[in-house]
């Protein structure tokens, strides 16, 4: 299914020119004479990924043009990644799974490249020295796959009754655009994508321009905040779409659709909404309360550090996952209260502030988690402290297995890529949350949450940068036994 061919672009093949192609040859090896730099890496080591992300430089923009006929299931693209050598490159990869790419510069100029499972190689004409910024275009084109992850999941393209759904993580994004697809790597994003006119697509960021010729429709989608690959999403089919302010200044909105009698918000963070019109009914409530989530988030976790939020609600029943792209979450059908918050709190935990490798899951997820427990014991429901106690006792969940399975490893340390999404993980990591509030108590754990999402926002973070915050934020509380036996320790802790 991977496109493995080697290309020479700009070097003759004819026989009669034999030191022309014995001089390509010889680049295409990167062993050309005079070359100062080295080959960037092709994978950054991720402990559960190791060939995600690419080392040698960093991205800071990918501009996107893409083209799809859902009927022949047929993409086009162009890819031009803006970004910085981090060392002297004769060489550098990007990660691309599938499609056929049929041109690829540096600059101007035309570059070599060849392909090798996910690795794409690009050997420019000209070495890039370190601490230039430099511009990648790939032109490629064919058919999306669609990948399973070692959990047994399904990611990449997603083929729908109208269209289709993009999701990443951890590494679907490279089923449909060449890039450095690890979370360490944030880049800001412009998105133009060409459908049959009657479709929409929607993605992250604002919509900037939308425009129909000759019957095909194409919208302009900017990310202008550092976005983790694995966060963009694009939808394209059928759907409703609502477009209303958080009033969050002025506390009143009009969600259309969505809603009736309320006028429309001067001011206020711009919520975009897109449901499949399957989902709309059922959906309808739950969205609705969008600007009520933010406010209290806002409350609890700091200012939103994006400009804009939304929601993309798909017809997917077998998906069987929500996922926390950036700025608009993706659901598989109607969601619940709980759901939404989940997914938005981790616009702060995860989005904005996202792991430094594949082993730091527990941020995202154990933050998120526990969100669902604050919004609960702040709106009539039980305590955080009593939900900790029912999942300490193994009352939490119908069956025991389900109690069991919190306590098969520690959250921060998961023993293989197909665990980063297990139990311990949510359930386990947000307890860790609890065990310090436990111990710094309410005033300095609502400064520990809200300074942790500003500390690092827009960046990367891990676990040893989470306790080291931590303790500088609390410096008289002995925490040595909390990351030992909640954090990293085996089994289930004795209660203290």
């Amino acid at each position: 299914m991977v496109s493995r061919d080697r290309r020479i672009a700009g070097v003759a093949r004819s026989a009669r020119l034999v030191p022309a192609l014995l001089a390509g040859l010889l680049a295409l090896t990167g062993c050309g004479g005079g070359v100062h730099g080295t080959p960037g890496g092709s994978g950054v080591r991720d402990p559960f990924f190791p060939k995600a992300g690419n080392g040698g430089y960093d991205v800071s923009h990918y501009g996107l043009r893409l083209a799809y006929d859902p009927d022949a299931h047929r993409l086009t693209g162009t890819a031009t990644l803006t970004a910085r050598a981090t060392q002297d490159l004769s060489a550098f990869n990007l990660d691309l799974l599938g499609l056929e790419v049929e041109k690829v510069t540096v600059g101007d100029e035309i570059a070599r490249f060849n392909r090798a499972g996910q690795e794409l190689t690009v050997r420019p004409r000209e070495d890039v020295d370190r601490d230039e910024t430099f511009r990648v275009t790939v032109r490629y084109s064919g058919a999306p796959e669609t990948v399973t992850d070692p959990d047994g999941s399904r990611e990449g393209w997603l083929r729908t009754a109208d269209g289709v759904l993009a999701l990443g993580e951890p590494t679907g994004s490279m089923t449909w655009f060449p890039g450095n697809h690890h979370p360490s790597d944030k880049a800001a994003y412009d998105l133009a994508v060409t459908v049959p006119q009657g479709l929409r697509a929607v993605s992250n960021g604002e919509l900037r321009g939308e425009s129909t010729a000759r019957g095909r429709t194409t919208f302009e989608w900017r990310t202008s905040e550092p976005m983790a690959s694995y966060l963009a999403t694009l939808a394209i089919g059928r759907f409703d779409i609502g477009r209303f302010g958080t009033g969050r200044d002025i506390g009143r909105f009009d969600i259309g659709r969505f809603g009736a009698g309320r006028s429309q918000a001067e001011r206020g963070l711009p919520v975009y909404t897109a449901v499949d019109p399957a989902e709309a009914e059922a959906s309808r409530p739950v969205l609705g309360r969008i600007p009520e989530v933010l406010r209290w988030a806002e409350r609890r976790f700091g200012p939103y550090p994006f400009s804009s939020t939304g929601a993309i609600v798909d017809h997917a029943p077998d998906l069987g996952y929500a996922l926390e792209t950036q700025t608009r979450p993706v659901f598989p059908g109607a969601p619940d209260i709980t759901l939404l918050v989940h997914e938005l709190a981790h616009q702060w935990y995860g989005d904005s502030v996202s792991p430094r490798s594949w082993r730091d899951m527990w941020l995202n997820e154990g933050f998120a988690t526990y969100a669902e427990w604050l919004w609960e014991e702040e709106h009539g429901g039980r305590s955080a402290q009593e939900t900790f106690d029912a999942l300490y006792s193994g009352e939490y969940f119908a069956t025991r297995e389900a109690g069991e399975a919190v306590w098969a490893f520690p959250p921060a340390d998961p023993p293989s890529a197909a665990r980063i999404s297990d139990p311990p993980v949510y359930w386990r990591g947000a307890m860790v949350l609890q065990k310090v509030r436990q111990a710094v108590g309410d005033d300095r754990f609502w400064g520990i949450l809200k300074g942790w999402a500003a500390e690092y926002r827009y960046g990367n973070a891990d676990t040893a940068d989470f306790t080291a915050y931590v303790e500088s934020r609390a410096p008289g509380v002995d925490f040595q036994g909390i990351w030992e036996e909640w954090l990293y320790g085996e089994g289930r802790p004795e209660r203290a």
